[in-house]
């Protein structure tokens, strides 16, 4: 049996943005105070028994977070040409804490964004 650890973070942000061709009420600028949970996949523990460290996840997703934190999001790169929907904002931080925490033994396994208490994407790839 192959052993596995899930690990999950939470984090907030609040911005603004404004959905491109939407044909509703989203489609003017509005805010949300989004809420950001990233789940980690571990395989193994590590010198510490740990499969990564609580702190570790926490700062890389907060330090992304903070790039996003009280900004317009259709201003910033990549929302600035593709539209900034909770489907694409959790692809976002997924990829980049890939790129940050991935390692042989843990790699995150699904971002779930959540706009309001009541709606979330949960983002993942296989």
């Amino acid at each position: 049996m192959n052993p596995s650890y899930t690990l999950k973070i939470l984090a907030d942000f609040a911005s603004a943005h404004t959905l491109r061709d939407y044909p509703g009420d989203c489609s003017r600028m509005h805010g949300h105070n989004w809420k950001i949970e990233v789940e980690v996949t571990a395989s193994a523990l590590n010198e510490h028994d740990m499969g990564m460290d609580f702190k570790t996840i926490k700062v890389a997703t907060r330090k992304l977070a903070k790039t996003l934190d009280h900004r317009y999001l259709n201003d910033i790169p990549p929302f600035d040409t593709i539209n900034p929907t909770a489907e694409n904002i959790a692809q976002y931080f997924y990829q980049n804490l890939s790129k940050t925490l991935n390692i042989d033994t843990a790699k995150i396994s699904g971002v779930t964004l959540w706009e309001t208490d009541r709606a979330c994407v949960r983002y993942s790839e296989d």
